[in-house]
């Protein structure tokens, strides 16, 4: 048997000590030289996103009820179906949502007495109040004679619904007994109240005053209807 020195043993001890405490600190820290580092694996999954803690992280189009279409936050609009605004009920009548018409000659007293009517020809209600334009014209368009003068009167809103109307009164001496010069017109032409296009209506109603004495024409303003 080697006899060993009590120092060299108490040495020894503490050597091994140092040695098992150094490697349980590299354990420790994660420090394995012997660990796989880590593999990607290639995939199609977006990451997870905890929407219970978080839920506007991931946000979603849902279908609208009943559409079929994605819902949103943006306002609509509803185009008419002429690509314009349409007018609100009640409003007035604009030229292009009525018609015009002439109607029979009511003579009387030396007079000519011709109705001329304007129709609702739109879907809507609409409004008319006061006088409406006229002029004669002949074929090429020229005017004939000076603008109708206004008899005095009352204007009250006239309102038509689809398919009413209303008149003015047209009227004029006639010329065989004025002896005012004539003219034999191929159209009037009716401009509704505070409008500026007008509407043409062919003429069938004779010679009209155009000069001279007596010569005036005349319009009233307008009334329910289609004449007296």
């Amino acid at each position: 048997m080697v006899y060993t020195p009590r120092s060299a043993r108490h040495g020894a001890l503490l050597a091994g000590t140092v040695a098992v405490l150094g490697l349980l600190t590299a354990c420790g820290n994660g420090q394995d030289v012997h660990s796989n580092p880590p593999t990607t694996v290639s995939g199609t999954a977006a990451p997870a996103t905890d929407t219970a803690k978080n839920p506007t992280s991931a946000p979603s189009t849902e279908a609208s009820a009943g559409t079929g279409a994605a819902s949103s936050t943006a306002p609509r609009a509803t185009a008419s179906s002429g690509g314009g605004t349409t007018p609100a009920a009640g409003s007035r009548c604009h030229t292009s949502e009525l018609r015009a018409s002439v109607g029979r000659n009511d003579p009387g007293a030396g007079q000519e007495n011709f109705p001329v009517v304007l129709t609702n020809g739109s879907a809507r209600t609409c409004t008319l109040r006061g006088y409406p334009g006229a002029a004669f014209v002949n074929g090429s368009g020229t005017q004939l004679g000076p603008d109708p003068k206004r008899e005095p009167g009352s204007p009250a809103t006239v309102t038509l619904k689809p398919g009413q109307s209303a008149w003015a009164g047209l009227t004029f001496s006639n010329p065989q007994i004025s002896g005012a010069e004539t003219a034999a017109p191929a159209a009037l032409l009716v401009t509704p109240p505070d409008e500026r296009d007008h509407l043409t209506v062919a003429w069938a109603g004779g010679a009209v005053p155009v000069s001279g004495n007596s010569s005036s024409v005349s319009l009233t303003v307008l009334s329910p209807g289609t004449g007296p």
